[in-house]
């Protein structure tokens, strides 16, 4: 066991590693008794922020280190999930509310205040779990699958398609609708007698949601306030850009649109398309 002095740096370095925060095993490990963790507490140089994880030096909070501290709560093999490993990936914005964790574990303590625990006994598995700034966490096709029944219908799509905008590989079911909306969109192409489209296809490096290849048109629908990310705005543009330059015609409809505004959608649809089926 090293002196005082070389067990406090080695603290602080294993620290800085995981954003500021550290496990009560890690400590242990690294040398303090659990009467000099409780005495570190008292003087303000551990602060406890779940049950045996502290934060070393200081407790401002930070994003990363609430995910680290979730994470760490948790166990061996645990992982951020669901969520909150949606905002770690950067397919969406800070959510707020508790931190989604997954642990492999069947028994343990079920509650933590500010954690969302789930138990998934094949956690791990075929890639599941890897690590991005330093913290375990899902993967992105796992994270994205965990969403669904989770989440809104319109940020799981949020989600999909920031994965699709930053290069991620997501291996997702592509034979059914991704969401309400575009479910609703082929009964309405059926209703309104246009030719059904192609749906959830590749083209180039983008999922369109709707395509008629032969004519050459693409359509993607849209919840009214998916616009309103920051992400969307640009990522739009983007995708319209990249099927433009491929020759296709291009029209984006929101669900408000659809719903109530048919004919207009109907006529515009039938121009571009040549008219009937």
């Amino acid at each position: 066991m090293g002196n005082k002095v070389d067990i406090d740096l080695e603290v602080a370095r294993l620290a800085a590693r995981q954003h500021g925060v550290v496990a009560t095993r890690q400590l242990l490990a690294a040398g303090l008794g659990r009467h000099a963790i409780a005495d570190r507490v008292k003087r303000g140089r551990l602060h406890k922020l779940h049950r045996g994880v502290y934060a070393v030096g200081h407790a401002a909070p930070s994003l990363h280190r609430s995910f680290m501290a979730a994470v760490l709560a948790c166990g061996e093999g645990a992982a951020l999930s669901h969520g909150s490993a949606a905002v770690l990936w950067e397919l969406l914005k800070p959510l707020g509310g508790p931190v989604h964790v997954t642990s492999p574990s069947t028994s343990g303590k079920v509650h933590r205040a500010g954690i969302v625990l789930h138990r998934a006994p094949s956690l791990g598995k075929k890639g599941e779990v890897t690590r991005r700034e330093r913290i375990r966490v899902t993967s992105p096709t796992r994270t994205i699958d965990d969403l669904n029944g989770t989440l809104e219908p319109y940020l799981v799509r949020r989600a999909k398609r920031q994965a699709e905008f930053l290069g991620y590989e997501l291996r997702l079911p592509t034979d059914r609708s991704r969401s309400d909306l575009e479910t609703y969109f082929l009964s309405f192409c059926r209703r309104y007698r246009l030719p059904l489209p192609e749906v959830n296809v590749k083209v180039g490096p983008l999922t369109v949601d709707f395509l008629w290849r032969e004519r050459m048109v693409a359509v993607e629908t849209d919840f009214f306030d998916y616009h309103r990310g920051s992400v969307a705005f640009e990522e739009d543009h983007q995708r319209e850009l990249v099927l433009r330059r491929a020759g296709y015609t291009v029209r984006r409809y929101t669900g408000a649109q659809i719903r109530d505004h048919p004919a207009l959608v109907v006529a515009d649809l039938r121009e571009v398309l040549g008219g009937g089926p």
